[in-house]
């Protein structure tokens, strides 16, 4: 159980470095490759971004929940 945790947790990690990355900054980001910077809506962000924060989000909650669940199982082996 702790193994199937933890490697769930190294491949959340992994994922959730690649979507940051993919995040708009100052200048742009990876995520204008994908249609991000072509069209922006009235709320200044496109769809692609929503969705990749959205996604980001999401990822972070699941790697969180991950933390905590390898933290009780560790606890309780002890």
């Amino acid at each position: 159980m702790v193994l199937g945790f933890s490697i769930a947790l190294i491949v959340f990690s992994l994922l959730l470095m690649l979507l940051v990355l993919m995040h708009k900054g100052k200048g742009g980001g990876l995520s204008d490759m994908f249609g991000g910077g072509m069209a922006s809506s009235v709320g200044g962000s496109s769809v692609a971004e929503r969705n990749l924060d959205r996604i980001t989000v999401v990822l972070g909650l699941l790697w969180f929940a991950c933390i905590v669940v390898l933290g009780l199982l560790m606890k309780s082996n002890s």
